[in-house]
């Protein structure tokens, strides 16, 4: 993943979302869904009907960037609200972008006492 500023918000975009849109149509959708300004430098995430598939958008201060990605095997993980957005930290979306359930992630070792 590309190294987000720090102070950097990111928003899911709850529901599913045309994956036929690009740049344009992406933007429309967070002025309109969130009443947000895409240009913000917020990273804005948005997801398929069927789950598989993701697009990032996020402005970096030149312009529009887009990252799609397609799960070969398994869904997203996704809020079950139908509108509205939710905020990630960048580590959830690192998580969300590795097919990881980055709403309750679990260590793989817990810490022991030394005595």
């Amino acid at each position: 993943m590309i190294g987000l500023p720090a102070g950097t918000r990111v928003w899911l975009v709850a529901g599913h979302t045309d994956m036929r849109k690009g740049f344009d149509g992406l933007a429309a959708v967070v002025q309109t869904t969130l009443a947000a300004n895409p240009f913000c430098g917020h990273v804005f995430a948005f997801r398929g009907r069927r789950g598989d598939i993701l697009k990032v958008l996020w402005f970096d201060g030149q312009g529009l960037l887009l990252l799609a990605k397609r799960l070969e095997r398994g869904r997203f993980v996704w809020p079950q609200a139908s509108s509205g957005s939710v905020a990630l930290t960048p580590a959830q979306l690192s998580m969300l972008l590795e097919g990881i359930d980055w709403r309750m992630p679990v260590r793989t070792d817990a810490p022991q006492l030394a005595a």
